[in-house]
């Protein structure tokens, strides 16, 4: 991602972020919580999905955290036009959303969102989606994806397999299997006894092999293809 002087962030940039909500009170409690953080910055608000589109084309903010209903656009439309499939340059994409809407969290996820949040996810959990957001990672959250992507394995004929031909390994398979369980590389590295260089490494590798945009879609292939369970 770019500042708007075109400029490549470094990492002492803050995030800047762009919020659209169709709520006032929504908006202004994001921007409190954000704003507070001395690495985050909110830099616009929409109140709606087209002026979404505008201000994140015209700003280019390092994350769009996007309400999944709102007027003229709704969010997965929002999603598809900045981060979907043939988008040159594709956004960062964060939907936020309820329990109640599992169908429009397939089609952000489809879409391109890198990251699921629930409303009333709390302070800590809308920091971490901003951040991971942020340096290209994606937040699989147990409480709003896992969910989500265990429907998936349980819809095998809903499944819409990826592009890629590669034939994964074990150790592949074993970092994706912990990806669809909504592990942070972290975690990853920890649970297989392996450093973080080498997961970001094996991650690479499934993505080109998976023909994936990011580890949500990794994470989905994983229960599409029954490569992980409950």
């Amino acid at each position: 991602m770019s500042t708007t002087s075109g400029a490549p962030r470094t990492a002492s940039d803050p995030v800047r972020v762009l919020v659209a909500d169709d709520q006032d009170m929504v908006r202004a409690g994001f921007r409190m919580i954000l704003d507070a953080q001395p690495d985050i910055e909110v830099v616009a608000e929409a109140a709606d999905g087209a002026q979404c589109v505008e201000l994140a084309r015209r700003l280019r903010p390092d994350v769009c955290l996007v309400d999944v209903r709102m007027p003229r656009l709704d969010g997965l439309e929002v999603t598809r036009v900045l981060a979907g499939p043939g988008v040159a340059d594709p956004m960062r994409v964060v939907v936020v959303t309820t329990f109640d809407e599992d169908a429009y969290l397939y089609g952000a996820l489809r879409s391109g969102a890198v990251g699921f949040l629930l409303k009333d996810a709390g302070t800590a959990l809308l920091l971490e989606a901003v951040r991971a957001a942020a340096r290209g990672d994606a937040l699989v959250s147990p409480a709003v994806t896992l969910r989500l992507l265990e429907r998936l394995g349980e819809q095998p004929d809903a499944a819409v397999p990826l592009g890629g031909s590669g034939v994964l390994t074990e150790r592949e398979l074993d970092v994706v299997r912990l990806v669809a369980r909504g592990r942070t590389n972290q975690e990853i590295a920890a649970g297989l006894f392996i450093s973080l260089s080498t997961v970001k490494t094996h991650l690479v590798s499934v993505q080109a092999k998976l023909n994936a945009r990011n580890r949500v879609e990794i994470a989905a292939w994983a229960w599409e293809t029954g490569s992980v369970r409950r």
